[in-house]
């Protein structure tokens, strides 16, 4: 071979082995993110149901047959407002009975007020007339005797004359005391008459019952009766929305109880109007868990400027921001290592070419970000897991930056339109919002 292209074979073959060489000594590259502090907000999202403050069943306390129906499901009524009317025939009937009861009643009262006074006087008049006659009798028949002129059965027919007199007094006085005004035969007459009244005020309460009303100001949710029915006591006939401040309420997994308070906002969206969000806020949670479902109930308020739109029992999605930071130092849960869930981690993170592993005190946590509260500053290079392998601290690493601004999460900001959650919810994040 000639010398000269001898020379150019081991020129090609050293550029070859120093390419080589570059290429395997070469950092590999990473996918990472430039920190920055960005706003970190932490929400639930969950359905929730229209409700109002209180709701009532109203029911029939007779058995009978409806006679008319005064009101459509949807109208808003004023109390004692008329819902519907029952048949009052036999009602009626039972009615009449009863006064006719309570007259009969009042007028043997009268008259033993009366007459009744007036004749019981005479008979004591009378028996204390007949009984001087009989011991004036007996006297004279006593002497007569003693002189021989009469017999001794005589005597004893005078004698029986004045007992029989002196009964007859003693019964007509008691005639008497009895017509007084503290007297038994007053007294149960008294009691005859109140028993007569209430008998009439009770027939006159049923047929009062017979016309169903509204116990408040409230709206017809449903009509559960039409004319010719036969309703019994128990059944609801109308269910009412009492007017008041209506209310949302939701069923939340309890694995988040510990992110709510009352008092918290909430931004709230109907499928039917994705373009009229409102807002809410937390007001009460429930101090007992649905064992069954394992949710609590979470009832929130509307503001005064509530939409006119929401019916009772209306699905609505709802977003309860339970936590922000304004201004916070945020890395994806896929840049760290270790627990998650723990209060430290390590992170990885690019210093003049080489990986560096930091150990960091985390902060509020979402499902894919958390906040970094020591162990890492501004415009440090964080390297993301998994996208270049296994890196080793000290090894050479080539950072490829993605943006300059806050690392990408998988959950968008903002709630979501049409997104109704179970009891579960969902926790979400907004990063910049």
């Amino acid at each position: 071979m000639p010398r000269r292209s001898l020379v150019l074979v081991v020129c090609l073959a050293a550029m070859l082995a120093v390419l080589l060489g570059g290429w395997l000594v070469r950092a590999p590259s990473v996918a990472a993110f430039r920190l920055q502090a960005a706003p970190l907000v932490r929400s639930l999202q969950f359905s929730a149901r229209v409700a109002t403050l209180s709701r009532v069943d109203v029911g029939s306390t007779l058995t009978g047959r409806i006679l008319e129906v005064a009101v459509e499901q949807g109208a808003q009524l004023r109390r004692g407002d008329v819902l519907a009317r029952l048949e009052t025939d036999e009602l009626r009937a039972a009615l009449a009975q009863a006064q006719a009861g309570e007259r009969q009643a009042a007028a043997r009262l009268a008259g033993l007020r009366s007459t009744g006074r007036r004749a019981a006087q005479a008979a004591v008049a009378q028996a204390d007339s007949v009984l001087a006659a009989a011991q004036a009798d007996w006297q004279r028949t006593q002497s007569l005797v003693a002189k021989g002129f009469l017999s001794v059965a005589r005597l004893d027919e005078a004698r029986r004359a004045t007992e029989v007199a002196r009964a007859q007094q003693v019964a007509a006085q008691a005639q008497q005391a009895a017509n007084a005004e503290q007297g038994s035969d007053l007294v149960q007459a008294e009691a005859q008459l109140a028993l007569a009244t209430a008998a009439t005020a009770a027939a006159r309460a049923r047929l009062a019952q017979a016309v169903l009303t509204a116990p408040a100001d409230a709206r017809v949710l449903a009509r559960l009766v039409e004319p010719g029915q036969i309703v019994q006591p128990g059944r609801a006939l109308f269910s009412l929305a009492l007017a008041g401040p209506r209310q949302l309420v939701a069923q939340v997994d309890e694995r988040y109880l510990e992110q709510l308070q009352v008092g918290q906002p909430a931004s709230v969206l109907a499928d039917a109007f994705p373009d009229r969000r409102f807002a809410a806020r937390v007001l009460s949670i429930s101090p007992l868990v649905d064992a069954q479902r394992g949710a609590i109930e979470v009832k929130f308020s509307l503001l005064p400027d509530a939409p006119a739109f929401l019916r009772e029992d209306m699905t609505l999605s709802v977003e309860v921001e339970t936590a922000r930071r304004d201004s916070a130092l945020v890395v994806p849960v896929d840049a760290l290592h270790g627990d998650p869930a723990a209060d430290s981690a390590v992170v990885l993170v690019e210093r003049d070419g080489r990986v560096e592993a930091r150990t960091v005190r985390l902060g509020l946590r979402t499902l894919d970000a958390v906040e970094v509260l020591e162990g890492l500053r501004a415009g440090d290079t964080v390297l993301r897991a998994g996208s270049g392998g296994t890196l080793a601290a000290g090894s050479r690493v080539r950072p490829v930056i993605a943006a300059e601004s806050a690392p990408p999460l998988a959950v968008p900001p903002g709630l979501r339109k049409g997104a109704h959650e179970d009891a579960g919810a969902a926790m979400s994040q907004a990063m910049g919002r």
